[in-house]
């Protein structure tokens, strides 16, 4: 087989087409780059280099090595047993919201720090707002409820440079409040993401846990020990899970709505959709966009949502040319 078509192979074609992970991982560069790494590769049944993505702490090693060779991200770290997520699943949503609001600024994607980004639920890995900085240069401003999460994603900015200044992360007091407490009334966000919790409970999320860990291969007699394996319980689950959480967020988003451009949420379980269009239709949204998302056989995607016409978004994108 020719090199060319060997290298077609390797790419993650799925993958948004600005997203830097569409190749394998090339770990010969990432434990160059990241000494610790190297300790967690070996070789599989097929003679690739590869981690056991069971092991926490090699999944914490990828990711560090990741960031700091596509990010310029020296220090990242988060507490044990929180979210560790995959690094081009994410970059992916960046990406194409980054077309999102391209598509009211005819077609071109905005970069600089007069975007600003709201993350809802930043999380201790504070992932979204490292790769839309360092893709787009935005500006983000991180919400979360739970105070390690908070206390983690904070040490990650004061950490690295080049996310000081760039980042804010503000604590949500309010187990109900999504936008109230953390907007003010006149500020304004051009986009707003989100990664709800996925489960109801924590029943839900426990059973969740266990499977996943099975899919990677972990020992069964382990996974008493793993239950939060890939998220704690703030970041897993909440009441009536996500489409409760999503539904919420679009009744508070009618309250702000002309303060933000675009309003968008993973959604993961696509049962869930005709709920949330029912609850988007309530709140007179203007327009409503799903984009679809693939890594592997893994399929996700995004809802997102504007209460701005064509004359209002030719208005609002105006402000970032000023």
């Amino acid at each position: 087989m020719a090199q060319e078509e060997q290298n077609n192979r390797k790419e993650k074609s799925e993958l948004h087409p600005r997203n830097k992970h569409r190749s394998r991982y090339n770990f010969k560069q990432l434990t160059a780059t990241s000494k610790e790494l190297k300790r967690f590769v070996f070789k599989n049944e097929h003679n690739d280099d590869s981690i056991d993505f069971a092991d926490q702490n090699a999944v914490k090693a990828l990711n560090r090595a990741l960031l700091k060779y596509f990010y310029n991200i020296q220090q990242w770290d988060i507490p044990q047993d929180f979210l560790c997520p995959p690094i081009p699943g994410r970059a992916d949503y960046i990406h194409y919201v980054a077309d999102l609001l391209g598509s009211s600024n005819k077609g071109k994607n905005p970069k600089g720090p007069k975007i600003n980004v709201l993350d809802i639920g930043v999380g201790a890995n504070c992932i979204y707002p490292i790769i839309g900085h360092q893709e787009y240069g935005w500006n983000f401003v991180g919400s979360e409820i739970d105070p390690l999460s908070v206390e983690s994603a904070k040490r990650i900015i004061e950490a690295n440079k080049p996310l000081q200044g760039a980042i804010e992360i503000r604590q949500q007091s309010s187990k109900m409040g999504i936008f109230r407490g953390i907007v003010g009334r006149t500020e304004r966000f051009d986009a707003v993401v989100c990664n709800p919790p996925f489960h109801s409970s924590l029943k839900e999320a426990e059973q969740g846990t266990r499977q996943k860990w099975r899919n990677l291969g972990g020992n069964e007699k382990e996974v008493k020990h793993v239950l939060n394996f890939g998220g704690n319980k703030a970041e897993l689950w909440c009441p009536g899970g996500e489409r409760a959480f999503v539904e919420q967020m679009i009744i508070q988003s009618a309250q702000i709505k002309n303060q933000v451009l675009w309003f968008s949420s993973l959604v993961s379980k696509s049962a869930n959709l005709k709920s949330i269009y029912n609850a988007l239709v309530k709140t007179n949204a203007f327009e409503v966009r799903t984009v679809i998302m693939s890594q592997g056989q893994k399929i996700s995607r995004f809802v997102a949502w504007t209460f701005q016409d064509e004359k209002a978004q030719e208005e609002w994108v105006k402000g970032w040319k000023a």
